[in-house]
């Protein structure tokens, strides 16, 4: 398996992963949900896991792994919003939990750059 597919196969994994999770313990990610979403946080939260389960799908496969990571780039953004509200809300939280949630908003650019490099990637040279 080259090093490019490895990548991929891994950050499908990721969104895989964290797409279950949605369903799995969906209270977790409520809380992170932006108040400003119209609608109950459970209904963003389960939509949120379905898109990384459609996205895991697409990154495992070569055909559509370039659009897929694309817009995988694109939901890296897209749900920066939820971690920002996550530090907020846990601004008074334990100490532990306050530095995971502030460390979740700097871990968004290299997300993002790691989906672009498998977009580039999956291009070809």
């Amino acid at each position: 398996m080259s090093r490019q597919t490895r990548s991929a196969v891994l950050l499908a994994g990721l969104m895989g992963g964290a797409g279950v999770l949605h369903f799995a313990v969906p209270k977790a990610f409520d809380s992170t949900v932006p108040r400003i979403l119209p609608g109950k946080p459970r209904t963003w939260t389960y939509a949120s896991g379905v898109v990384e389960l459609a996205l895991a799908a697409g990154l495992a496969h070569p055909r559509t792994r370039p659009a897929a990571a694309r817009v995988t780039a694109g939901f890296f953004v897209g749900v920066f919003p939820a971690n920002v509200q996550m530090a907020v809300d846990w601004r008074h939280r334990p100490r532990p939990q306050r530095v995971a949630a502030l460390a979740r908003l700097p871990l968004q650019v290299p997300l993002v750059l790691w989906a672009r490099g498998v977009a580039r990637g999956a291009d070809g040279p």
